[in-house]
């Protein structure tokens, strides 16, 4: 009678862990078949936005808050040989080219230091990177590099090239009579605005502020 009981026990026993095990499994390929949903063109098109307006900055809006921001911290990738002979003022070098025409990707252990510090003296950084063009993909591949060491750096919408020479395409009309070569600086040293050019910000606030 004792067995019998036992083995009747066991039985239910055995029923509840299947039972449990089976509940979740359901609910496992429930979720996961819900996860490996195809999203919608509405959902695409929402998460490309939030990446985009997450990463690209607004060159107009950058050169417009130009040094007001102490957090803001911008940095050129370009070779060291162009950045001193011209670079977007207030920009730090940290080279990912080693020569005009060589790029010097394999130096992780310098370049991802050089984010590392900028973050140690300013842990509040919104750093942003530029290269040499829009289309460049240097900017993308140090992006990429940082981010597998934990460090989330920002695009500018251009580059060098067209901060220098095309300023009418990318500034709103009326602003092209700003000089772009006041927001250009030569040599070693970031370089500062004049007085007048600070605070003149951007008249539209908000999320969608310029």
């Amino acid at each position: 009678m004792k067995k019998e009981g036992k083995n009747q026990s066991n039985t239910v026993l055995l029923a509840i862990v299947v039972g449990v095990l089976a509940g979740g499994v359901t609910a496992y390929l429930v979720v996961n078949s819900q996860l490996n949903q195809p999203k919608t063109q509405d959902e695409l098109i929402k998460e490309f936005y939030d990446v985009e307006t997450a990463v690209h900055v607004s060159p107009h809006g950058m050169r417009k808050h130009l040094g007001e921001n102490p957090n803001q911290v911008i940095v050129d990738l370009r070779s060291q040989e162009e950045y001193q002979t011209a670079h977007i003022t207030t920009a730090i070098s940290i080279p990912a080219y080693a020569t005009p025409d060589k790029s010097d990707y394999g130096a992780v252990a310098r370049i991802v230091g050089g984010f590392e510090k900028i973050l140690e003296e300013n842990p509040k950084a919104d750093i942003i990177v530029y290269c040499y063009s829009g289309p460049c993909m240097t900017g993308r591949k140090i992006g990429h590099m940082l981010a597998d060491h934990g460090i989330y750096v920002r695009h500018l919408g251009i580059g060098w090239s067209e901060w220098k020479y095309y300023w009418n395409m990318w500034n709103h009309d009326g602003e092209t009579q700003v000089n772009p070569e006041e927001f250009i600086t030569s040599g070693p040293e970031p370089g500062t605005l004049s007085d007048d050019l600070l605070g003149t910000g951007c008249p539209i606030g908000g999320e969608f502020g310029c």
